[in-house]
């Protein structure tokens, strides 16, 4: 290895170690710093040529480096470890809110909806950091079986729940690793393109660090393209549908499928992936789970915003206009344009081919992510793994840039710095327009 790559990596670990061990969420500065001394490194590991097998070897050991750390820049493990503990106690974590449970959980009968009535077997100190105790649950049932066996490994230990949680999402990352560069390989691309997305900071800290299963995400979409280029729709069906299970954004992926799956495939394609959501809902499956989703879907569109783009222009148009914040009619407004754009790329692809496949569902991503009103760090990970399949650059620097919403914490009044998210924006979009400009350019 280089001097300047042993170099690089050992600074990358010091950042690492330090903003797992040593730099709380409302330490901007230091946050901020750190990550940007992370991404630096990275872009130097990258335009300086390090190995495949040198990246990949230095992808591990940097994620191992956050073995025994608590998560320091997300709080939603709590609910998490709620919801597996609530599994492990025999309840439905999709039939109840936390503030309904606290203090007196036991399951109730099963024809009624009722809140149980003895003691609740809960740590006590665990409900008072959840940050969402008022919402209904809205991790699908992948999420909850991984967070139920972390629980039942570990029912005492908040660090072993962690523990075992990190490790199945290193799994994940150990087999994104492999797919993709199988993938890279079978579409004529540089497998070393894979270090794009293995090295990349944002998904290190969020994924890795923050313990977000956007990562498994992208490892089952993965599988289902790779299935799907071997001719193998059940099995890529039934991939979609643990994908799905995991985090709802990839049903996006269908009206991409539909110009590039015969009649027949297709519809092997859609009874394996309904098979497959069926038999993954089933344990969870009541009227409540139905009505509470939509409840908190429905909270999601209509109430949460966050490190927004052209949302907070239209929210800024229409307070203007009446006088107080229109995200009851926005949210849901731009979300169908979201759907409509997705049917209009699907219908407009010039040549659909699987090679294609990446490409254009980043495209749908992308739009999903600058009408939604609502973009987490984490959320931006999906993209940078399917950029490695372009020649696009938008979603790296987006991922640099990303640390910026966390300005929002420095305080526990969590007021957005709407300057930073300005920056953030202009930035992106001119590199997603000079994106577009070369993308066409060599079509042409």
């Amino acid at each position: 290895m280089k001097p300047l790559h042993v170099a690089a990596l050992l600074l990358s670990a010091a950042a690492y170690g330090l903003l797992a061990y040593a730099t709380p969420r409302p330490a901007f500065g230091q946050l901020a710093g750190l990550l940007a001394l992370a991404f630096g490194l990275y872009v130097l590991l990258l335009k300086t040529g390090i190995s495949l097998k040198q990246g990949l070897l230095a992808a591990l050991l940097l994620r191992l480096l956050w073995l025994p750390a608590l998560p320091a820049l997300s709080d939603d493990y709590h609910r998490f470890r709620w919801d597996g503990l609530l599994l492990n106690t025999g309840l439905n974590p999709y039939r109840y809110r936390p503030d309904e449970l606290a203090g007196t959980p036991t399951p109730p009968p099963p024809s009624q909806n009722q809140p149980p009535t003895t003691k609740n077997p809960l740590p006590p100190t665990l409900y008072s950091r959840l940050n969402s105790p008022h919402y209904y649950s809205v991790y699908p049932p992948v999420d909850q079986a991984v967070f139920g066996l972390a629980a039942g490994l570990f029912p005492g230990s908040e660090q072993g729940f962690v523990l075992a949680l990190r490790l199945v999402l290193l799994l994940g990352e150990v087999a994104t690793a492999g797919l993709l560069v199988a993938l890279l390989r079978q579409f004529g691309m540089a497998p070393e393109r894979a270090l794009w997305y293995l090295l990349n900071p944002l998904v290190m800290v969020e994924l890795t660090g923050n313990l977000h299963f956007e990562g498994l995400v992208g490892c089952l979409l993965l599988l289902m393209l790779w299935l799907l280029a071997r001719g193998r729709a059940a099995g890529a069906g039934a991939a979609l549908a643990l994908a799905v299970a995991t985090k709802l954004l990839p049903l996006l992926v269908l009206p991409l499928l539909l110009r590039r799956l015969p009649w027949r495939a297709l519809l092997i394609f859609g009874a394996a992936l309904g098979a497959g959501l069926a038999a993954l809902f089933l344990p969870f499956l009541s009227l409540e789970l139905v009505a509470n989703i939509g409840r908190s879907l429905n909270l999601y569109f209509r109430n949460f915003e966050f490190n927004a783009s052209f949302y907070y222009l239209a929210r800024a148009a229409g307070s203007y206009l009446t006088g107080y914040n229109q995200i009851a009619l926005v949210g849901p407004a731009l979300a169908a344009l979201t759907a409509v754009g997705g049917l209009a790329l699907a219908f407009t692809e010039r040549r659909p081919t699987w090679a294609s496949l990446p490409r254009a569902l980043l495209l749908l991503l992308t739009l999903y992510f600058l009408l939604a009103t609502t973009v987490h760090p984490w959320y931006l990970a999906p993209l940078v793994l399917l950029s490695t399949f372009t020649r696009a650059r938008y979603a790296l620097v987006w991922s640099g840039l990303a640390v910026l919403s966390y300005a929002a914490y420095r305080t526990t009044a969590y007021t957005e710095d709407l300057r930073l998210i300005v920056l953030e924006y202009v930035v992106v979009l001119v590199v997603l327009a000079l994106d577009l400009r070369r993308s066409l350019a060599v079509s042409c």
